[in-house]
């Protein structure tokens, strides 16, 4: 017999909130509860056996069959709607895990709703043909190759009438992978596959091959086009563990930086130019590297390259694996990390060596990471968990961020009664673009705007899709139904998700951003405490002493305890080109005396990429 198996996650706010006692049922195909499961305190199920086909069957591109079994999971947790996952492919050998999405209910919901997901059979096995277009000399392209940190994907074809999720670049490969091919096939061959899909979007971008289009996504789900991408569907062990080691690699001919246009289709039923999936399996069981695979099927120059960068990282890794006897700042970086992280997911254990020595108590601390987020449980700091560790870093800070900035606002629970549109600027616009960013961290299909107090094209496309999100008319306007609307379900988070601050509910977060009277700092390249000070409303000499300091120096990824400030509400804003005193006293309906006495300014040049407080009335 034939055993796959399968364990579910449930975490919000890209993963930063683990959601413990979930009610998880796993059905039979014919609907027959195999297993009831509940969630622990990370957020996760344990991993539980399920019958399925001999894997052979998944390698043999001949067998008429799907060669898998498919199971259902039903998720519910009170003050979640819960979520209904169908047609869940399992594989023999393979570990199929499922990120259980739950969505806060609203305020004064009384009852919960149920989303559905139906993962089905990967692109592998379907019929349609697949018409991908695309190219590496296209005249507009970016100079460098970053690797995005989100993706915005389409889910539809080109021009529909379909929502946009952001989700990390990892993430988006371990989910093609899993949808356009099997997992069980040979390493070479899953090699060879995820780099023509890391390629294949990396050319979308690099070119801007919809965004020069005029459209407000990188690349769509639709096979015809792209590539499989099915959100919200389980990823498989063995196409995660490569993903994880070559996510920021990518295939181009040699004395190009261009991605090559990695063209592919299944190469049984469909036929295409480029690279035949069913046809890689057959060269790695002959014995081909990843790399032969790729020059049978593009040209014969085409080598691995890595990207330059990858965007949103607060610390690059530093290209070498920290260990057991590491020492140094990349050390006290991690460290730094891990123990913030910890305050969200209890069950790492505390770290207790020196600050930058890499001994047992960090290495234990760096295994338990691991094991919760899928990784090599192997306690060395490699480019995967590195990067992994400053994703979640970045995060959970996010969400003590957004708290404090709450408080800061005043934000209230009453709506405000202005109607806002495309062009509208002010108090009320800032408060907008507040509950949109809260809300996109738990709504996947709505993005975060920018937070500057001016309705433009970024703010609209994020009201629209909070309206489809919540069966609103789309239409961009913010009148009394969609206030309502935007209360109620940022006033349902405060609520319902463990831990978050906001009016209404909840409490602090765990490590919030304020707690007592001081607020916490990891110092950031370029930082310097009169900088610090200026940011925070307070005096060096202030920092200094709260953190037993006898010199100005300080270290990237140092925490620094920041005096809390008692001061009228205020937001932060980013100097930019053009930007003058009078100019933001206009825009944000203050006085250049407030913004400067705020700020503690002593004249009235600024710099560009400056951090203000700005007064709010």
């Amino acid at each position: 017999m034939a055993i796959g198996y399968l364990l579910i996650q449930a975490r919000t706010a890209h993963d930063a909130v683990p959601l413990g006692g979930v009610q998880v049922k796993i059905l039979g195909e014919q609907g027959e509860s195999l297993y009831d499961l509940v969630t622990d305190e990370n957020g996760e199920t344990r991993k539980v056996p399920l019958e399925t086909l001999d894997k052979r069957f998944s390698q043999n591109q001949y067998y008429a069959g799907l060669p898998y079994r498919s199971y259902n999971v039903l998720g519910q947790k009170e003050g979640f709607d819960g979520s209904y996952v169908a047609q869940i492919p399992i594989y023999e050998g393979e570990t199929a895990v499922l990120p259980l999405m739950l969505v806060p209910m609203e305020q004064r919901q009384t009852r919960p709703r149920q989303s559905r997901i139906f993962v089905g059979k990967p692109a592998v096995a379907m019929q349609e043909p697949r018409e991908q277009e695309g190219g590496g000399e296209e005249p507009r392209i970016l100079r460098q190759v970053v690797i995005p940190n989100p993706i915005t994907v389409h889910l539809g074809a080109p021009g529909s009438y379909a929502s946009n999720v952001q989700v990390s670049f990892p993430d988006y490969v371990k989910n093609v992978a899993s949808s356009e091919i099997y997992p069980t096939w040979p390493e070479a061959s899953l090699r060879a596959n995820i780099y023509a899909i890391i390629t294949f979007a990396l050319n979308r971008i690099y070119t801007e091959w919809y965004r020069s289009r005029g459209y407000d996504y990188d690349i769509t789900n639709s096979t015809a086009y792209d590539q499989n991408f099915v959100y919200g569907r389980p990823i498989y062990d063995s196409i995660s563990k490569v993903a994880d080691e070559i996510f920021n690699e990518y295939v181009r001919r040699q004395g190009q930086n261009v991605p090559y246009f990695t063209s592919f289709c299944n190469g049984s039923t469909v036929s295409c130019q480029g690279m035949s999936q069913w046809g890689t399996v057959t060269l790695a069981e002959n014995g081909y590297t990843p790399l032969q695979i790729l020059r049978n099927y593009y040209p014969d120059d085409v080598e691995i390259a890595e990207a330059e960068a990858i965007a949103n990282v607060p610390s690059s890794y530093p290209g070498t694996a920290l260990r057991v006897g590491s020492t140094g700042l990349d050390v006290q970086t991690v460290q730094t990390y891990l123990n913030r992280i910890r305050r969200n997911y209890p069950a790492i254990p505390a770290i207790t060596d020196p600050e930058g020595t890499f001994g047992e108590s960090t290495k234990a601390a760096v295994t338990k990471f691991q094991s919760v987020f899928g990784l090599a449980a192997d306690g060395i700091v490699g480019k995967s968990t590195w990067y992994k560790i400053s994703s979640l870093y970045t995060a959970v800070s996010r969400l003590a961020e957004l708290d404090s900035e709450g408080i800061s606002l005043g934000i209230g629970t009453v709506p405000p009664s202005a109607v806002l549109r495309q062009g509208s600027r002010g108090q009320d616009v800032i408060t907008l673009q507040y509950l949109l960013d809260v809300i996109s961290e738990y709504y996947p299909t709505v993005p975060a705007p920018a937070q500057d107090g001016i309705f433009g094209g970024g703010t609209l496309q994020a009201v629209t899709a909070f309206q489809r999100a919540v069966q609103l008319a789309p239409d961009g306007i913010v009148g009394p139904a969609t206030w309502k609307k935007l209360y109620e379900v940022y006033l349902g988070i405060g609520d319902n998700v463990p831990g978050q601050n906001r009016p209404g509910g909840g409490t602090n977060p765990p490590g919030g951003g304020n707690e007592g009277s001081v607020r916490e700092y990891v110092v950031k390249a370029g930082d310097s405490l009169w900088l610090i000070a200026q940011r925070f409303g307070t005096t060096v000499e202030a920092i200094r002493q709260l953190n037993g300091l006898t010199t100005n120096l300080l270290n990237v990824g140092q925490v620094l305890k920041i005096p809390a400030v008692q001061s009228g509400p205020y937001i932060e804003y980013t100097v930019r080109p053009g930007d003058t005193l009078w100019l933001l006293s206009r825009r944000y309906d203050t006085t250049v005396d407030a913004i400067m006495k705020l700020n503690g300014l002593s004249g009235d040049r600024l710099s560009i990429g400056q951090v203000l407080k700005i007064p709010v009335r």
